[in-house]
């Protein structure tokens, strides 16, 4: 990897953190290719249990690199179209990894970089970092990133930031749901991080992939028959996993099930 550094821990926790401060994180091809990669590896790794998506440097994430953007400039619409697929399937790696991923916001994110911020599973930052959807600025507009934008923060929110391009804080970002918690600090800010991995770390792994999963495939659909037969057939299904009768039978005995490590 030459843009990212990937760290793993004996309890479970991989660390991916965003390595190009000296242009504030902004993502070209081969980062894009590079996160791919690493969220599918990360995502199929039984070892791995929690990720956290970390930044180096002043910036979380600046968006779309400008070199990238000028290459990009001059693509017909069908390099364009494989150019933003990329971009897609960035996001969706790391929307669609079976594994939670917890974003470290320390620093600005804009653009791409808050299609980052809303595709990960919980997002926790400083309250005063900055994050703008500057696209229109730039007379194009944040057509990739809207879907996990509008899912974490709304339509109306998103909205207003699209057109506007304005500027808004992590306090703003938290009361928009974009951010799940802000912090004053970054080690405020780790603390309740290795809070949120331990607590993850108590929970059965494939319980936590298809819980992702259900809320995936709930959101926003009707509470009809084929709803309640989805959930019904899902549920069925994970109470007959061996992780299920481990974790039931632990509970009712008042003991530790095998997936939590001393």
């Amino acid at each position: 990897m030459q843009t990212l550094t990937i760290e793993r821990n004996a309890r479970g926790v991989a660390r991916v953190t965003f390595n190009r401060p000296e242009v504030h994180n902004a993502f070209d091809e081969k980062m894009i290719r590079e996160v791919i990669t690493a969220f599918r590896d990360l995502g199929i790794d039984e070892a791995v249990r929690v990720i956290v998506l970390r930044a180096e440097g002043r910036s979380f994430c600046a968006g779309a690199d400008l070199n990238w953007m000028k290459r990009a400039a001059e693509f017909d619409e069908d390099q364009n179209r494989e150019d933003a697929g990329e971009l897609a399937l960035m996001l969706n790696a790391i929307y669609a990894c079976p594994k939670p991923v917890i974003a470290r916001v320390q620093g600005n994110a804009f653009g791409g970089g808050v299609g980052i911020v809303a595709a990960a599973d919980i997002a926790i930052g400083l309250a005063d970092v900055q994050f703008a959807l500057s696209e229109v600025k730039l007379g194009i507009i944040p057509a990739v990133i809207s879907p996990y934008v509008i899912e974490a923060v709304g339509a109306r929110h998103a909205r207003r930031y699209f057109v506007t391009a304005e500027r808004f804080s992590g306090a703003d970002a938290w009361r928009m749901g974009l951010l799940h918690e802000i912090a004053d600090d970054a080690d405020a800010m780790d603390a309740r991080i290795d809070a949120l991995c331990n607590a993850m770390l108590g929970n059965g792994p494939r319980a936590i992939t298809a819980a992702k999963n259900l809320t995936q495939a709930v959101a926003l659909r009707p509470i009809d028959d084929e709803l309640m037969e989805d959930t019904v057939e899902r549920i069925a299904q994970i109470r007959a996993t061996a992780e299920a009768r481990e974790g039931i039978t632990a509970f009712l005995l008042k003991q530790k099930p095998a997936w939590i490590k001393e």
